[in-house]
């Protein structure tokens, strides 16, 4: 048997983010194409409350904005973030010490909380926004399979109309819904968050040529 250690899920204490699978998608107004798009799911371990949203890549402008108005939805911060090794967030993967981005460290270091990437493979590491992920899916997804939207802040405006009624749905193997347990364990162990906005930067590495002249390599 393969044996696996079950997951205590302390209040407050960890966040868990990933892309789904399947995308959402706009329509073009102008020539009527279809255009896929992102769907960002992260989930509280305690409460199971869970908050997402669309946006146009999984670029790291992206991504970050999407943990900062995830932690303005939580209303606070959980002590960590676990998420998947992508590209955006993870620059060297590994399955002890994972490098990552610069930029991410310091949004990390800005609202007060830690990075903990999953290991690679391992998707028991982050079997909360798994199952998230499949729910959102299931009763996000597919209810908006067939409406057609044009610009993307009219579908997360309906997102979060769907998403509202996910959180308030009563789960029968807790006998509460995800915000009747938001409410009463994840809310209040929460940490305040910062009382400015992150500002994003990106880091490049820069060359010294012969000349003492800086060259910025601008491949990314």
């Amino acid at each position: 048997h393969r044996l696996s250690m079950r997951q205590t899920h302390r209040a407050g204490e960890k966040t868990f983010v990933d892309y789904a699978g399947q995308k959402p998608h706009l329509v073009d107004p102008t020539t009527g194409e279809v255009i896929e798009v992102e769907l960002f799911v992260g989930v509280l371990g305690a409460s199971n409350y869970t908050f997402a949203e669309a946006t146009r890549t999984q670029q790291l402008p992206d991504w970050l904005g999407s943990h900062a108005r995830m932690f303005h939805f939580f209303g606070g911060v959980s002590t960590a973030v676990v998420c998947d090794q992508l590209k955006t967030g993870v620059t060297v993967p590994c399955r002890y010490e994972p490098g990552l981005h610069r930029t991410f460290e310091e949004f990390a270091a800005h609202v007060g909380t830690t990075i903990l990437p999953a290991r690679p493979k391992k998707p028991r590491d982050k079997g909360k926004v798994e199952v998230a992920v499949q729910v959102a899916e299931r009763w996000i997804l597919a209810r908006l399979r067939n409406e057609r939207f044009f610009a993307l802040g009219a579908l997360n405006a309906r997102i979060a109309e769907l998403l509202e009624d996910l959180n308030q749905r009563r789960m029968r193997q807790y006998a509460a819904s995800r915000r009747e347990l938001f409410e009463r364990l994840d809310r209040p162990a929460l940490r305040p968050l910062p009382t400015t906005p992150f500002v994003y930067g990106e880091w490049k590495r820069a060359t010294l040529n012969v000349d003492y002249h800086v060259e910025i390599d601008h491949h990314y």
